[in-house]
């Protein structure tokens, strides 16, 4: 009943017909989140029935828990702003951008509250005011598109254009806000929803359009992730990220010749991007095209310099990661070491460097520190947790890996390595045929094609004596991040 109403009031909000919104935004859920949407929808739609006065009153007396905070004082914020009320718009504002946990908590409705707080200090003269909240964004937000070109913009001298113009886009903020905060796993229909009748009211918003792209990838969707994308304004600060994501989801859809066209085009569009050759890296990655990705990796440092930040971990890690896959440690090593020399916590470096010790029978002892490190960093993590259990495997320290390995299994229980992995600790431990239960699980969870027969040998003759040749440990490549880690 709440989406029906909520979908209905939209509709009639489109048709410019408030009076009828307001019946429909009547509804009264039975939670804390309801009320507030149905109050922010209702302030809105009085709005556009020209009652803003009565509206921004509306609002500001909204009571309930504390996490109401930070959608109550945007729309006091952007309302006030756009019924000429500055003071009251400055100050709610104001209140949203230094609410640093209501931003944690809702990073996209902080992100618009920089912007809309900005925008209206520049739009009073106060350039350095307005400088100043886009610097306070970027503590909570770093390296974040639309901040650097509204700064562009106030520093050039232009006017930037209000963030809320209409009551439509009022509307259709409170569902974006709201989709954006509910946003995670378990809840992809709602914030789908959600963020769709957001967009249908306003179009034009990149923000939610990337984030509809976003959920659409994470829901298998590929085709509908592209669509979103390329409806991304080429005006848009935004559309630059969402070119980088097309990119990586055409990839993902089979079209990898199309994708790698499509980074290069990026790339040479501007070649100071370091976002685009990560991006164009993870396609190679996925493509096992090492050679291509070491050689991307080396125009990215070569473009980064002398003087690496901090951020930059990444491209060295897949350098590293490219090198060591071409059998080339000599060269992947110092790559690592520069990864966690910027990023000395990097769990996804501790966890690769450290195990490729331990695999090569290498600083034993530092590497298996590094990988506990990692799975203390990261203790939810089944890959990382994997190679802490398989490094204790490859030292033939059987019972402490099947422990690590079990509980692995239970945070990635579809992932065919982890259950091989668990099925050959458990036969070296003796329990055999859970060690056959555990390889069949792995052949089921459609394993690499060249680790089929390895696991079908498995499972009809088990492992050999481990004090046969035949039965040394065999080396198995750490995990490569996956692609959720390898987004820009």
């Amino acid at each position: 009943e709440r989406v029906t109403s909520v979908a209905l009031g939209f509709r009639a909000i489109r048709d410019g017909d408030y009076t009828q919104a307001l019946k429909h935004f009547k509804y009264q859920g039975p939670n804390d989140l309801d009320r507030l949407m149905n109050q922010l929808l209702i302030a809105w739609t009085k709005v556009g029935e020209g009652k803003g006065k009565e509206a921004l009153k509306l609002v500001q007396d909204l009571e309930g828990p504390s996490w109401y905070g930070i959608f109550r004082n945007y729309n006091v914020g952007v309302m006030a702003a756009m019924i000429g009320d500055v003071d009251a718009a400055r100050k709610a504002l104001t209140d949203t951008v230094t609410d640093r946990n209501g931003g944690a908590t809702a990073p996209d409705t902080f992100a618009r509250s920089v912007i809309a707080l900005a925008t209206l200090e520049a739009q009073a003269g106060n350039k350095q005011k307005a400088l100043d909240a886009l610097s306070a964004g970027d503590e909570l937000i770093t390296n974040f598109a639309p901040f650097k070109a509204l700064r562009t913009q106030i520093e050039s001298g232009d006017q930037p254009k209000p963030v809320v113009a209409t009551a439509a886009q009022g509307a259709a903020g409170v569902l974006f806000s709201i989709g954006g905060a509910l946003n995670r796993e378990g809840a992809e229909d709602t914030v789908m929803l959600y963020l769709q009748l957001s967009h249908a009211l306003d179009k034009d918003a990149a923000d939610t359009l990337i984030l509809l792209g976003g959920i659409a990838e994470n829901a298998k969707q590929p085709e509908k992730a592209i669509a979103f994308y390329r409806q991304v304004p080429e005006t848009s600060p935004m559309r630059r990220i969402s070119e980088l994501q097309l990119g990586l989801t055409l990839a993902e859809t089979g079209k990898v010749q199309e994708a790698r066209e499509h980074l290069l085009a990026l790339i040479a569009s501007d070649p100071q991007d370091i976002r685009s050759y990560l991006a164009y890296g993870s396609v190679l990655s996925d493509a096992k095209d090492y050679a291509a990705m070491a050689d991307n990796y080396d125009k990215a440092i070569e473009i980064i310099g002398q003087n690496p930040a901090r951020n930059h971990w990444s491209v060295f890690f897949q350098r590293g990661i490219a090198y060591e896959r071409l059998k080339k440690w000599d060269k992947a090593e110092p790559n690592f070491n520069k990864a966690l020399e910027l990023n000395p916590d990097q769990p996804q470096v501790l966890n690769y460097l450290g195990y490729s010790w331990v695999d090569m029978n290498r600083n034993l002892q530092e590497g298996l520190e590094m990988i506990k490190k990692a799975v203390e960093l990261r203790p939810d993590d089944g890959y990382i947790v994997d190679s802490l259990g398989w490094a204790y495997y490859r030292l033939g320290r059987f019972e402490e890996a099947v422990v690590e390995l079990e509980r692995a299994v239970e945070l990635r229980a579809g992932d065919a390595t982890i259950n091989d992995h668990l099925g050959d600790a458990y036969w070296r431990v003796g329990r055999k045929l859970e060690a056959t239960y555990q390889w069949k699980r792995a052949l089921a969870s459609e394993p690499e094609e060249a680790e089929v027969p390895k696991i079908q040998a498995k499972i009809e003759k088990g492992l050999p004596p481990i004090e046969s040749d035949a039965a040394k440990v065999e080396t198995k490549p750490v995990e490569e991040p996956k692609k959720d880690d390898k987004k820009t």
